[in-house]
């Protein structure tokens, strides 16, 4: 299927790492109701029917306020759980085959870090592609940058919606502007503050403001 670009535009990838007392339900849910437009589970070492569990409450909480799932990586926690779709990494399965295992109805997201890589993950049917990192970031410490001409680049180069990620906050979102991307992907810039909701309207809107400035 092909992503509403406006449904990108601030991307949530979940972290459960700064839970303070609360579930990942309740943070997702302040963050979907303050601006979140699409949300990633983001989990690398849970037991699969774990996962499978966890992204059945997710999803039934963003499904209240008709914002999409996305999986990391896990096609089959993702077919199993009855997510939108998945995100798949250059070292996972090929996007090809990720496709042909999802059918045409789910969500394919697809990491790329030049232009080349971008344009194969739109060949193979990717919907989106999330582009970075765009800044240095702790959360992936393996993630190398991509500069802001070869992120313009990217966007230049497919006809699908890209979203920028990596070490993106609320003092150098801005950067991004006139990038061509269609939203900014972000981790502790949200889950890792103390007040969720507030820093998920704050992005919100400077993303607006990022993206208006063409």
């Amino acid at each position: 299927m092909r992503i509403d670009k406006h449904s990108l535009k601030l991307y949530a990838v979940t972290d459960r790492k700064w839970l303070k007392g609360s579930s990942l339900e309740e943070e997702v849910e302040k963050a979907v109701r303050a601006g979140v437009t699409i949300v990633q589970l983001r989990e690398k070492h849970m037991e699969f029917y774990e996962l499978v569990s966890l992204a059945k409450k997710i999803g039934a909480v963003v499904h209240r306020y008709n914002v999409p799932l996305i999986i990391n990586d896990d096609i089959e926690a993702a077919l199993a759980s009855g997510a939108d779709g998945v995100h798949i990494g250059q070292e996972d399965i090929c996007a090809s085959e990720a496709r042909q295992k999802i059918g045409s109805s789910m969500i394919l997201g697809v990491s790329a870090r030049s232009a080349e890589t971008a344009l194969e993950a739109e060949r193979c049917g990717a919907d989106y592609i999330g582009a970075g990192a765009v800044f240095s970031t702790s959360t992936k410490e393996d993630a190398g940058k991509i500069s802001f001409c070869e992120l313009k680049r990217i966007c230049d180069s497919v006809s699908i919606p890209v979203v920028a990620i990596g070490g993106i906050t609320e003092e150098n979102i801005m950067e991004l502007s006139g990038s061509g991307i269609a939203g900014a992907a972000v981790v502790s810039a949200i889950f890792a503050k103390d007040d969720v909701a507030a820093s998920a309207s704050r992005l919100l809107a400077l993303t607006e403001k990022m993206l208006g400035n063409k």
